[in-house]
């Protein structure tokens, strides 16, 4: 998820009580809720290599004790202070483990198993942000400073106590519990119809933003995949639904597949699209052909694109990776 979230909740762990286990547990707890992105010093290596690294080594539950150690060392250098290694490090470790199960709760996805397997895991129940979870977060970390400063100005000293904190963790729990059942209502609704001739193959459904009861559903069927979006309360119409097809043969797939950025993205994809559109080049006629994932947008929207542009031999001579709809590259005239 984003990183206010995963800073709100280390906040959180630390004003519900863990704040007396070690001095310093604020700023250590919110540190280390971020550590693993620390994964994005690859973006100086370009925005491919830091694709392929997001999400990665430093989101492995194997590697979480060595990266625990980072935010001890980075706290008590920010503070001059000596900590209490083994109560700083557990806290460390607990702060990591929350963001590894946050973003394993959204349909981006993780790699817990690094280095032994590259699986990804991922619940599909969160966006990479969600409204409601922010808001309680927020409020739960703003109401505590309003308090206090009322109580001063009427001479109570006494600070807040950790109730709004707990129920802010009890809610994000909570709330991941009642979408984890609506997320298996949409499910049921997409594996059990027909669209056109055929029967699923491969189901998800994504949630929205602001509503637990809105989905994005993706069905992959033997000819293509369809995209829709549903409302749990409401009747699902499959007639809705956007079609895209498999239109390339498997030649071009596999000469493709030999570009780094391509290769990549069809392990990362859950539900690769292909698209291929005529164009005009400077040497004569030739095709755009672009790579998306269905959970992030469609050829030619959204984001995460490979883009490849062949010449009239079905040679290609310019490719790129965007995060992007690569409209802006301008690769190509379309006929």
């Amino acid at each position: 998820m984003d990183n206010l979230t995963h800073s709100l909740t280390g906040f959180a762990l630390s004003r519900a009580g863990l704040d007396r286990f070690c001095p310093r547990a604020v700023p250590l707890l919110v540190l280390s809720a971020n550590a693993p992105d620390v994964d994005i010093v690859a973006l100086s290596a370009g925005g491919l290599r830091y694709f392929e690294a997001h999400r990665g080594y430093t989101h492995s539950f194997f590697l979480l004790p060595l990266l625990a150690v980072l935010p001890v060392l980075v706290v008590a250098a920010a503070f001059r202070q000596r900590l209490p290694w083994r109560q700083a490090w557990l806290l460390s470790c607990l702060g990591i483990l929350s963001h590894l199960l946050i973003d394993s709760t959204n349909s981006y996805g993780v790699r817990l198993l690094l280095p032994f397997s590259s699986r990804w895991f991922y619940l599909d129940l969160n966006s990479l942000y969600d409204a409601w979870i922010l808001a309680v977060l927020l409020l739960a970390a703003l109401w505590p400073l309003f308090t206090l400063l009322v109580n001063r100005e009427i001479g109570d000293r006494s600070p807040p106590g950790p109730g709004l904190a707990i129920f802010a963790l009890v809610f994000f729990l909570l709330f991941d519990c009642a979408p984890a059942f609506l997320h298996q209502q949409a499910l049921g609704q997409f594996n059990s119809r027909l669209y056109g001739d055929s029967t699923p193959v491969q189901t998800a459904a994504f949630p929205d933003a602001f509503s637990p009861l809105r989905w994005t559903g993706v069905v992959e069927t033997l000819t293509g995949f369809q995209k829709v979006n549903v409302d749990v309360l409401e009747q699902f119409d499959p007639a809705s639904a956007i079609s895209f097809y498999k239109p390339l043969d498997p030649p071009t797939l596999a000469r493709l597949k030999t570009i780094e950025s391509f290769r990549y993205f069809s392990y990362f994809a859950r539900f690769p699209v292909w698209s291929a559109t005529p164009v005009d080049l400077a040497s004569g006629q030739g095709k755009r052909i672009e790579l998306t994932d269905l959970r992030f947008g469609a050829p030619g929207t959204g984001s995460f694109h490979c883009i490849a542009l062949q010449d009239e031999y079905g040679q290609v001579v310019e490719s790129a990776f965007t995060y992007g709809s690569g409209a802006n590259l301008g690769w190509g005239k379309t006929r």
